[in-house]
């Protein structure tokens, strides 16, 4: 019954670095403004476009 607690432990350890891990990407994600979503998209956008061509020799 020893394992069965240890292994609960490293579950609820999991899940709380996985809570942690995700709360920080949300405040780094959170921390553009709209301006920066829409150019970083709009390069984005633009790499897609133009990637296939590059890519053909």
């Amino acid at each position: 019954m020893r394992w069965w607690k240890i292994a609960g432990l490293a579950g609820l350890a999991g899940v709380a670095a996985t809570g942690a891990v995700i709360a920080r990407a949300e405040r780094k994600r959170r921390a553009y403004t709209p301006e920066e979503i829409r150019g970083r998209l709009h390069e984005r956008v633009a790499e897609v476009a133009t990637g296939p061509e590059q890519e053909k020799p």
